[in-house]
This record gives C-alpha cells, structure tokens and sequence, in this order.
C-alpha cells in the first residue's frame, strides 16, 4: 500500500508532526513501512505561464515560447509536442541545478535564444505523467507566477510504502490508513459531507434495477451526463506515484477515488442497459452460471461480475456521454469462499474486494461526484438506485479487567474508549464496567476479545506498557505444555536412536489422493477457503500419506532402506485436531555388510513390530481391518498397550507399494495422547533363577491367540512371569488343527521353584484350557 504525506493530510491534519515520526508510528501500529522516498524540486524551479508559442523556423518539433515567470517574461525553447498557449508550467530558470545534475545555462537551439527549460515531471524527479511537459491546473492549489515549485506540498512530498497483512483490507486505502493515525495521534479524521441536489433530474428516469433473488451484496448507483472530462494533474501525478494506471480518464477516475476512499467504484456506458434508444436503462442483479452475482443488461449479457471483474464491452472509455457510477460492497470470506471453489479470471480490483473493501457507499460515490464535476461540466442526476443486505453486526464484550489481565497493565477506560472510537468501533452501549463493543463492517478481522486488546496494545504502544519483572513460582514451572513438550522429546529422541529419521510436512494435503485411499476428509462447510495451492487443499486426517511421499522421494535418490516417522497434527472432518505419531520402514532391514554376504534381507511384519515396541515399549497385537485403502489386507494389527487401542500396523498394499516406488513397506500410526509418558517406578526383582517350560497344545486354526492368552492370564499362579508363543507346526495328519508351542517363564520372589511347583502351575494352566476352550497338550 502506498500513501503519500499531502493525500494523507487530505483526510487527517498532520501539521507539526514529520514523516519520521509518521513511519515511526506505523510501525509500532504494525503497519510495516517497507520504504520512504522523498519528492524534491530543486531551486530556481518556478511556476510560469506560456503566454505565445510559435513554430521554430529551423526545426519542425520545437516551439518558441513566451513565458511568464511572475518577475519576466521568458523566450525558451521547448521540444514538448504538448506545449501551447496558455498552459500552467514549471519552468527550470538560469542557475537551476537538475536532479540528474544537469546545469540551466543560456543556449542557442538551431539559432534561437532560449533562456530556461519548461519540465516534464520526470525532469524534476517525480514519477512519469504523461508524455511531454506537465500541465499544470487548479488541482494543485494556489500559485502564484515566479513562486518556487518546491513551495507547494504536492513537489515537496514523501512517499511511504506499507506492508499490509492478509487481514487488514482495512488499510488498503488512504483514508483506511489515515484512521489508523486517527486512533495512533489522537487527531480526528476529517469526513466527507455528502451532498445532492434534488433540483436536478432524478436518476429514476434513466436506470432502474431489479434482482432476481436477495444477494450477498451492497450496490448503490449515481449518474452523470458526462461533458468534457479532463483529468487534474493532481491525479495523473497521484496516480503514477502508486505506479498505477488506466486505458481512460473515466477508468483512472475510478481507481484514483477507490485508492483514496476504499470504496470499490466502477463507470458503465449507460447505453449498455437500454435497448432500442430507449431512454431508461434496466440493471439486472443476478447470477452467472458459476453461481457469482453479476451485472446484466435486457440481454442478459454480463457487465461485470461483482467484485471480481467489469466486461470491457460495459467499460466507459469516452470523456463524454451518460455514465452510470456503481459502488459495491461484498464481504471477504463470501467472494473469497466462492473464488476458491469456482477459479475464473479476475480483474485488478479483487485483490481489494478479497481482502475487505469500505462498505460506506454513500460517501465514496459523493467524493467521486464531486471530483468529477470540479474537472468537467458534467452535470449530475439527482437520487441515487441502491440495493442493501443487512448483515448481522458482530459484538464483542469484554470488562476493564479483562483488558488489564490480557495486556498485563492498566489502561485507562478513558484511553480505551477513545482509541476504539477512532478507529471505527461503537463503544456507545459500554456499561460502568463492561465494554460492549459493536465491530464495523470494515473491519472482518476483529472477532473475539483478545482482537479488541491487541487494537488497544498497538495504538498504546507495546513500548509504552510498563515492563514488570516474571513472577517466577516453584509449583507452576512444571505445567501440562512442559510434559506435553518432554514426552514428545523423549518419543523423538527413541525413535532416532532405533535409526528412524524425523520427517515434517505441513497440516495440508491432496483431498482428491486422501479421498482416493479412503480417508475421510475435511468438511465442505469447514474447509479451507484459501488453500496455499490446489495440492495442499485440505487438513490432512492421517501422516501417512506425506511420510509414503518423503520414502518415494528418498528412494528415487537411491536409498535402498528407508526409515521415517513423524510426530504431528491430523484433524477429523470436523477440523477436531489430534496428535499422532507415525512409523514408516521400506526396503532392507541392514545395510549391506559381511555378515550378510552383501545381500541383506527385506524388513518384515515381526522385525517391523519388534522396532515399534523398541520405542513405544512392549505391545500386543490383535486382528484389525481398517478402514482405509493402505493396508496389505492379510498383514494388518491393532496395537495394544496397558489393555487400550492405540493405534495400528500393516503392511502397505502392494499396489500402494508399486504406485510410490516402494520395495517392501510397513506402516504404522498411534495415538500419541495413549502412548505412555508416566514416573519411572522400581519394581523388586527376584534373585532367584527362573525356570522355563514349553508346551506344544493342539488347537482349531482359526481359534485367536487372544483366547488362549484370556485362560492362561485368568489362571495362571504368581510364579509365572510372562508367557509367548514360539512356534506354530501344521501337517496333514493334523487336519484342521495345528501345534502352537508357548513358552513359560516362571520365578518366585521366595525360592528358587523346584519341579513340583513348575508342574503344578502347568497343570492348572491346562486344566483350565481342557475346560474351557477344549485344546490340550499334543
């Protein structure tokens, strides 16, 4: 955004303060300032007025001129193609130094004396207005003949170039920054008085306007007889100042109002909107076929899609004729929302409208009439045609103490209510204690308390709040952020040493890949309504997919073994967010080494498991289905921890393998909340030795493992440590059953177990499983 200090002035008195302390001020407001030029005219510059100019006798594209300087009158020379009699000029005098250090002497050109220079603005330093020299008018202000040009405000100006954040449309305008030092210089902004002549002819004679359903919109409507329109030098100069320009003086009107009011205005040829010479034209308020509200004629033909784009076919490209003004106002996150789920092609004023444009119509409309009729005889309809979508206030209420609390110092109501006032907010239903605020609709990014303190700390002034020292208290310096912190540090730090590598990928990923795996995605109401870009354009619901994109790029750059995980954020459809801790291991389990001949071999479903339990601890496994695409459908488990589901653990589908260039891969993702994160505690251990016993037990196929666990846990003695299976042995001779043998550990704290013990606790272990499940030893 750039201002410059005299359009500032225009809308706030900055008398007695310098351009310094305005940057300064800015940037403590959190308006960076990203740089300051200054506008110079030298000395010996003056204003001077072509009295005669007469072709050069020798030379077909110069001129001899007559000018007044105020104290003489002149004969230079001047090789403008736009120089006459009777223009305003700035002439460079003998003894004037040009800022490209060009000296002003008396010469000769072709044999005519020329005592001066008459300038084009890129001659004194300022931005290219035009071709030839400037022509100068009223628009300036004040001047008289002689008079140093460096004298005037608008040749001896700065120029400050802000950089605005996403949120603040606000300021995307002079007067919106100018509120802004409002508020920061306790100085009032200056208003715009709207006027209107009802002697005039009314509007309604020539336009009417009809909708065809109630839109999310604001549109008011003035008209002009347009009569000989020239464009102040003050706005060419304004104009190229911001580096900004328009095929039209009507166009470059438009944008000039716009830039300085905020308003979004845009000028339609009035025969666009009638049919036949018919007199009234007809403004159809509708909606094109992707469903963005437009502007249409009788014929349904488009003028311009509101806030987006304006046909060229409706564009008011003469400086003569009847012209309809149309002010609009459309909230962001509406025209926002709708340009990310239908992409068309947008005009240069979107930018404004998508980041929050100034919805008081009235005024920009008014200022623009003026400004018009100052510059031309054009001569103004009457009345106005508007069009107006109530939309719901926003209201903040937050106590003196809150404000206190949150900013860690006391400010005073009266500072507060003052600073909320100059920058737009209503304050008027405020009680004794409570601050109940109305926010302006100019303002989208305001939406909670903590918004309404943080306007307060910039116009205060981060540097004017009293530093107070940390109140330090030995209770809270290990709070629940700490734990969280250190247990994820402490995940972090196992998963390396078990030789994984840390991965980290942004919250976004591909809805259209999520959704092809099975994932269930991101709400369409709750979905992003700016997405980075179109692959990352939705909250990611898993860490696979991104861990599956680093391991394919990892082994395109040749690694054979690929080892990754992440700790990070998912979110369900409802954008509810959890933590997850994601594993993936592709490829070989080691590097090639002589212990392995140069051929290592390929991670598998047990030595993938074993590297989980080696970071997470012990674990169990139990039959799983997901419910996604990923998985390998006969190599899939949930994982189990202290008798909770905390995640699962497959192998990826083989398709999946082949679609990322993947060798064998295992997945696996857990809840980090379930993960285990408590105080060590120091268990007593036996000093006797344990004693081992296996058991071979015939059972049916298909009978879990788990039951089996359920009877021994249930009756097993408390000399038995732990127990696992060991081996698994099928033959034809067994049927439909099979041999799993399982290993028991058994130790007393008392005694070192003598045969009789070990037998008697198996004993009871397979009498239990004879009665209950019916399988015993082979």
């Amino acid at each position: 955004m750039i201002v410059t200090r005299s359009w500032l002035q225009e809308w706030i008195d900055l008398d007695g303060i310098s351009t310094e302390d305005i940057a300064k001020t800015f940037n403590a407001i959190g308006l960076e300032v990203d740089r300051i030029h200054e506008y110079r005219v030298p000395s010996k510059i003056v204003f001077g007025k072509v009295l005669e100019c007469e072709k050069h006798p020798d030379a077909d594209k110069l001129n001899i001129c007559k000018v007044d300087i105020g104290s003489a009158t002149r004969q230079i020379v001047c090789g403008a193609s736009n120089v006459r009699a009777g223009l305003s000029v700035a002439v460079a005098t003998i003894g004037a130094v040009m800022p490209n250090g060009m000296a002003i002497k008396p010469v000769k050109l072709r044999g005519v004396d020329s005592e001066g220079m008459i300038c084009s603005s890129s001659e004194l330093g300022l931005p290219e207005t035009g071709k030839g020299i400037m022509e100068l008018d009223s628009s300036i202000g004040s001047f008289k003949l002689g008079e140093e040009v460096s004298t005037n405000a608008l040749f001896n100006d700065d120029l400050i170039e802000i950089e605005l954040t996403a949120n603040r449309g606000d300021c995307l305008s002079i007067r919106g920054v100018a509120r802004d030092l409002s508020a920061a210089f306790d100085r009032p902004i200056k208003e715009y008085t709207v006027t209107d002549n009802d002697e005039k002819r009314g509007i309604g004679r020539i336009l009417s306007l009809v909708h065809e359903k109630d839109m999310d919109v604001n549109l008011r409507y003035k008209a002009l007889d347009l009569k000989e329109l020239t464009l102040p030098f003050i706005i060419k100069l304004r104009l190229a100042q911001i580096e900004e320009s328009r095929e039209s003086d009507v166009e470059s009107m438009m944008l000039y109002v716009t830039h300085s009011t905020g308003v979004i205005l845009r000028a339609y040829r009035h025969d666009f909107f009638t049919e036949n010479d018919e007199k009234l034209g007809k403004v159809v308020l509708g909606e094109d076929e992707n469903g963005f509200t437009c502007t249409k004629n009788k014929k349904q033909e488009i003028a311009s899609i509101i806030g987006i784009i304006q046909k060229d076919a409706s564009k008011m490209i003469e400086a003569h004729g009847t012209v309809i003004l149309e002010a609009s106002y459309i909230p962001p996150d509406i025209i926002s929302k709708k340009m990310s789920e239908s992409k068309i092609e947008a005009g240069p004023m979107f930018y404004r409208t998508s980041r929050g444009s100034e919805p008081e119509l009235e005024g920009g409309l008014s200022y623009c009439i003026d400004l018009i009729e100052d510059c031309s005889n054009s001569t103004t309809f009457s009345g106005n045609i508007e069009i107006s979508k109530s939309f719901k206030e926003k209201i903040v209420t937050v106590t003196k103490q809150e404000i206190d609390a949150i900013i860690g110092a006391e400010i005073d109501k009266t500072v507060i209510a003052k600073i909320l006032k100059n920058l737009g907010f209503d304050t008027s239903k405020s009680s004794t204690d409570n601050f109940i605020i109305t926010v302006p609709q100019f303002r989208h990014d305001i939406v909670n308390k903590q918004d309404i303190v943080e306007e307060i700390v910039r116009m205060v002034g981060i540097d004017n709040i009293e530093s107070k020292p940390f109140l330090l208290k030995e209770a809270n310096r290990l709070e629940d952020n700490y734990f969280e912190y250190k247990k994820r540090s402490i995940y972090r730090h196992k998963a390396a040493q078990s030789g994984f590598f840390e991965s980290i990928h942004f919250v976004f990923d591909e809805k259209k890949v999520l959704q092809s795996y099975g994932f269930k995605t991101t709400k369409e109401d709750l979905e992003l309504l700016n997405p980075i870009v179109q692959t990352l354009d939705t909250l990611r619901p898993t860490l696979y997919t991104g861990l599956l994109k680093a391991a394919s790029a990892n082994v395109k750059n040749g690694y054979a073994s690929v080892k990754l995980f992440e700790i990070g954020s998912v979110f369900s459809p409802l954008r509810e967010e959890s933590l997850k801790m994601s594993f993936l291991f592709s490829g070989e389990k080691e590097p090639e080494a002589l212990s392995n001949g140069g051929k290592p071999a390929k991670v598998d479903f047990a030595y993938f498991v074993q590297k989980i339990a080696d970071i997470v601890g012990d674990v169990e496994l139990r039959e799983h289905t997901t419910e996604h695409r990923l998985s390998h459908p006969y190599q899939t488990a949930q994982i189990i921890q202290n008798g909770a589901v905390i995640g699962e653990l497959f192998r990826v589908h083989p398709e999946v393998e082949k679609a990322y260039d993947l060798d064998v891969a295992f997945l696996c993702e857990l809840d980090f909340s379930k993960l285990s994160f408590e105080l060590k505690i120091a268990e007593k251990k036996s000093k006797y030795q344990a004693s081992f016993r296996d058991l071979s037990l015939i059972m049916p196929k298909d009978m879990a493992f788990e039951k089996v666990k359920d009877v021994i846990n249930a009756h097993a003695t408390d000399e038995l440590i732990r127990f696992y299976p060991v081996d698994k042995y099928t033959d034809e001779s067994l049927g439909e059953d099979m041999s799993l043998s399982i290993r028991f550990v058994l130790q007393s704290n008392d005694k070192t177990l003598e045969e009789e013990d070990i037998n008697g606790a198996m004993e009871a272990i397979l009498e239990a499983l004879d009665k209950e499940l019916g399988i015993g030893l082979r």
